[in-house]
């Protein structure tokens, strides 16, 4: 990024927080020039903005209702060109010094003119982020997917998603109404959710809460299996026989 007005993206659920931020800005624009680009109150606003508006920086509160500042940074990560995330935050010690270890910055509540100066020269220096620090620093898995279609972000919550099918280089999310391509792979998905997953083939995760039941099918062609019967579709997904095992353990059968 060149010396030019970085156009930042606020995002906090306190409004009197807002505010602040953007006078600070204005405080330090004769070093750190930038342009506020929008307000958001918490992470689904922001995305939503973002369709619409590139931000280059996006200042984002860690604990907010509906989407988090941390689930946030994952989704933002997963742009064409991700704008650097800096994080606001009250959190204690140790979390500061997970984030120092990040490339992604954080400000420490109540931000400081000179902190958040250092904190944009930082992103001048284009210091790129980790997802598998973010994923380290969530309170749990995301409660949504982020997927790109069409030039906009669409948000498919995870609670709706009845399974993951891993096909060629994507991962199809089929819900109740339609399918998602997901750019992930099957293998950290089944880490990061493992108490809602459960593998039933190499290629194919189903919620549990979606298992409708168990019946035998392809007896007819000679290849008797398991399948697994799932609520809302008609729909049946083969279980391994090496999966067979571990899925009668977790649905108790």
């Amino acid at each position: 990024m060149s010396e030019a007005p970085l156009r930042v993206l606020i995002v906090d659920d306190e409004a009197p927080a807002r505010a602040r931020l953007r006078d600070l800005l204005g405080d330090i624009a004769a070093t750190q020039p930038s342009r506020v680009v929008g307000l958001a109150a918490n992470g689904v606003e922001a995305l939503r903005l973002l369709e619409s508006e590139p931000a280059d920086v996006v200042l984002a509160d860690i604990r907010m209702p509906v989407m988090d500042g941390v689930e946030l940074a994952r989704h933002v990560l997963r742009f064409e060109q991700p704008p650097a995330v800096i994080f606001t935050t009250a959190y204690d010690q140790y979390a500061i010094q997970a984030f120092e270890l990040a490339a992604t910055d954080y400000l420490l509540k109540p931000v400081r003119a000179q902190r958040l100066a250092e904190s944009l020269a930082r992103v001048r220096r284009q210091l790129p982020a980790a997802d598998e620090l973010l994923a380290g620093l969530a309170p749990g898995p995301r409660r949504h997917f982020s997927v790109n279609e069409r030039g906009r972000i669409l948000l498919v919550p995870v609670a709706d998603v009845v399974y993951l099918r891993a096909e060629l280089k994507y991962v199809t999310a089929r819900t109740v109404e339609r399918e998602f391509l997901l750019d992930e792979s099957l293998v950290q998905l089944e880490q990061e959710f493992s108490g809602r997953f459960v593998r039933v083939h190499r290629n194919c995760l189903v919620a549990r809460a979606a298992v409708a039941g168990v019946e035998r099918g392809g007896e007819q062609d000679g290849e008797a299996h398991w399948d697994v019967l799932l609520a809302g579709l008609a729909e049946r997904l083969p279980i391994s026989r090496r999966q067979w095992p571990v899925v009668k353990q977790v649905l108790g059968l």
